[in-house]
């Protein structure tokens, strides 16, 4: 398989799998584009090991076995690493985050409530800060010594604030699913329980609920847009509009009256357009 049909397939795993970041990330040059794709389907495919699989703990190993050969070199014909070499070969990468993602697939397979505020975070930089990082060396190719430890934060409080933004849009979604990822001590903060939950109903305890993990996603994603002006001209409105476009899902959720449980919020097209403009 050639480099740029492996790109091509990677492309089209980034296009099914988030409309939002795909169009975020189009506004790339064509390599640094290429090589967000084959990161995205890296997470992708580590996802749905978890999450599609009837045995997932063995899909999640067979993963990342495939992953350890990856790494000593050896000869791969999958599209996906294919592409992740020449990505690796371009790029100065860190593997860290990739094995902190797979960390947070694992939480998944064994855990599905959370106690405080704290640990859902936690949860969230496994899930998503973990993404941001494994960009950044695309995104800020060898950045000045000063910048990294704010760059790094910047990427982790992006990635948190979506993760957060994430369960607050599928909390119906993934009770269907026997997960709670809203902590216990917010609902308990706000008089709620797990089985208020449950019940599926927009009460005002639970808008309460919504609205105090929605302004700590808020706040992440201000202190997250202070690291932008670090960022390459090339790179920084990719990153912008990534954020926009997600932090959008907070408002059309409100929109929709808070209806969590049977109604799934999202960003319309006009929607996007608006918010692009406003780069």
């Amino acid at each position: 398989m050639t480099t740029q049909e492996a790109y091509r397939q990677c492309e089209e795993i980034m296009k099914k799998g988030s409309l939002t970041f795909y169009r975020a990330f189009s506004l790339l040059s064509k390599p640094d584009r290429q090589a967000v794709t084959a990161v995205y389907a890296f997470c992708r495919t580590l996802d749905d090991a978890v999450d599609e699989s009837d045995r997932p703990e063995e899909s999640l190993a067979e993963f990342l076995q495939a992953f350890d050969h990856f790494l000593t070199g050896a000869e791969q014909t999958d599209a996906l690493w294919v592409a992740l070499r020449d990505v690796w070969e371009r790029y100065e990468m860190d593997v860290e985050p990739f094995f902190e993602l797979a960390e947070g697939m694992k939480w998944d397979l064994h855990k599905s409530r959370y106690a405080t505020l704290e640990e859902t975070e936690q949860y969230g930089y496994y899930a998503a800060s973990t993404v941001g990082l494994m960009l950044l060396p695309i995104l800020v190719p060898r950045p000045e010594e000063a910048m990294k430890a704010e760059l790094r934060q910047g990427a982790i409080d992006l990635g948190i604030a979506m993760q957060l933004t994430n369960i607050l849009r599928d909390v119906g979604e993934d009770l269907n699913r026997d997960r709670i990822y809203v902590p216990r001590d917010v609902l308990e903060r706000h008089g709620m329980t797990e089985a208020d939950l449950l019940a599926r109903t927009v009460s005002p305890a639970f808008i309460d609920v919504w609205e105090t993990l929605a302004q700590r996603a808020e706040m992440l994603y201000a202190s997250a847009r202070k690291t932008h002006r670090l960022y390459p001209p090339a790179s920084r409105k990719p990153v912008q509009a990534a954020a926009l476009l997600y932090e959008g899902i907070l408002d059309a959720a409100r929109q929709n009256e808070y209806d969590v449980f049977t109604k799934r919020a999202y960003v319309s097209t006009l929607q996007k357009g608006k918010l692009l403009a406003r780069l």
